[in-house]
């Protein structure tokens, strides 16, 4: 009798326990890397470069395969993802804008939910975001580290009695490049892939070598964190995201609103939450990404967030979500004024600025690929696609079959076999404009530095009026079309 009655309390309170242990919080790590194209992982086809931990990653749980950012440029993308709000709808659309006060952060919002929050790395959202953190843990690259040495310290030191949000936020692979790096090595000969929109020369495998080494770099820290999950005992329950901010430093990519600037990677694991192996086709706007933290923590997002959670597609990754995804290229270095609709067939992009060349930032255009691409330039050896970095004027409207096309090299505005489809999202377009605010000022922040020298002009430190400003875009909550 006494040994039925032990077994039964036993049972009972194995019950309880497996019930306590469930209703743990989850642990949420975002990783976010610096100027990383999604095609430069090894999980989405480049067999070049050397990311084991990140292909591991991305064999342990989910990998989304259409995942958009809503600006090709650091700081835009970043405060997007950070509010779950449209660049010109925080108030911060332009390159290194501090967000206002006023708008909710979703760490701030764990945060208040009982969660320990730090970031540790690349902080450059604006000073009043320090709220959401407990922890800052603030780092500049000087062609050294890239800011990972602090993630094990961060995991080991953390209180204890708390579930956890780190913002992990490497510099790599931003520029300048690293003399030395942790990690696999590459070599220019062998391991490297030159992408279309660059030529391949001696100049541009070197400078591909440089920032494969930094991927490594960050891949290999991704490795330490892992294992120090699992010496801790938290691997089952912690939710781990990778992701870019926005495409790689060179011309063609950052600042682009193609998909060699935009589409980013996005990889997921979560053993308690998520099965292994999967792959994830739906479309998706980094918007979403907040609303969809804040709901496996169980926290409601609130009018704010003008992105929707995708939670349901960790159950199943099959399902549909969006019909559309919305990005913006605004100043960053020089003045600009692109927005974009993407569906999965289709991408259509205005261009209020078509007298401006898109050669990308002043990391980009000054780079020794881009002198390379200069270089073969002058003997008339472009591709259209290479050529494009010089193209002046810009079409003010261009429109590309994504599968047809999936490097979207040739404009279909004139082909009236597209007619029907350019109408439809030219419409969509203006309808997202309309709904959230977004403006064209005439006044717009002047290049900062010569397009061709990089040379810094008498408007350098000048600022002109922010998109989205005079309707007060940063109050505006309504999503626009989804």
């Amino acid at each position: 009798m006494e040994r039925r009655f032990f077994l039964l309390i036993s049972l009972f309170l194995f019950a309880v326990m497996a019930n306590v242990r469930a209703a743990q919080p989850v642990n949420i790590i975002f990783i976010i890397g610096d100027d990383i194209s999604w095609d430069d992982i090894g999980a989405y086809g480049n067999g070049k470069v050397k990311t084991p931990n990140l292909n591991k990653l991305a064999l342990e749980g989910i990998k989304f395969t259409n995942m958009f950012l809503t600006a090709s440029s650091c700081s835009p993308s970043r405060t997007s993802i950070l509010t779950g709000r449209y660049p010109h709808n925080t108030g911060a659309a332009e390159l290194h804008s501090p967000l206002p006060s006023h708008l909710k952060f979703f760490p701030e919002m764990l945060r208040q939910k009982g969660y320990f929050t730090a970031l540790a790395g690349k902080w450059h959202e604006g000073p009043v975001t320090k709220r959401a953190y407990d922890t800052l843990l603030v780092s500049q690259k000087l062609n050294g580290e890239g800011g990972e040495e602090q993630w094990i310290n961060l995991l080991k030191t953390r209180p204890k009695d708390k579930p956890f949000f780190f913002w992990l936020s490497p510099y790599d692979a931003h520029r300048p490049w690293s003399a030395t790096t942790n990690g696999p090595q590459h070599d220019p000969a062998r391991d490297v892939d030159v992408p279309p929109t660059l030529v391949d020369m001696s100049e541009t495998r070197q400078d591909l070598v440089a920032y494969y080494n930094e991927i490594a770099r960050l891949d290999h820290y991704v490795g330490l964190l892992e294992k120090e999950l699992a010496a801790q005992g938290l691997s089952e329950n912690t939710l781990i995201i990778f992701t870019a901010d926005n495409g790689r430093p060179f011309p063609g990519s950052k600042t682009r609103l193609t998909d060699a600037g935009i589409k980013t990677p996005f990889l997921v694991k979560w053993p308690a939450g998520i099965g292994a192996g999967q792959t994830c086709q739906s479309l998706i706007s980094a918007i979403d990404i907040a609303p969809t933290l804040l709901a496996v923590a169980g926290v409601d997002a609130g009018p704010t967030f003008q992105g929707r959670s995708f939670a349901a597609l960790f159950k199943d990754p099959s399902k549909e979500f969006r019909k559309y995804i919305f990005a913006e290229h605004n100043w960053h270095d020089y003045e600009a004024y692109e927005r974009a609709v993407r569906t999965k067939d289709f991408l259509y992009i205005i261009n209020k600025r078509p007298q401006l060349d898109n050669g990308g930032p002043i990391d980009a255009n000054q780079s020794p690929s881009a002198k390379a691409l200069k270089t073969a330039r002058r003997t008339g050896k472009l591709t259209p696609l290479q050529e494009d970095a010089f193209k002046t004027p810009r079409p003010s409207e261009e429109f590309f079959d994504n599968f047809k096309d999936p490097s979207q090299v040739t404009n279909l505005m004139s082909d009236q076999t597209y007619a029907s489809q350019i109408q439809t999202l030219r419409k969509v377009l203006a309808q997202w404009q309309t709904e959230t605010g977004d403006t064209v000022p005439e006044n717009l922040t002047p290049d900062w530095y010569d397009r061709e020298t990089g040379k810094a002009l008498p408007a350098i430190n000048k600022r002109g009026e922010m998109p989205g400003a005079a309707k007060n875009a940063d109050r505006i909550n309504l999503k626009g079309p989804f």
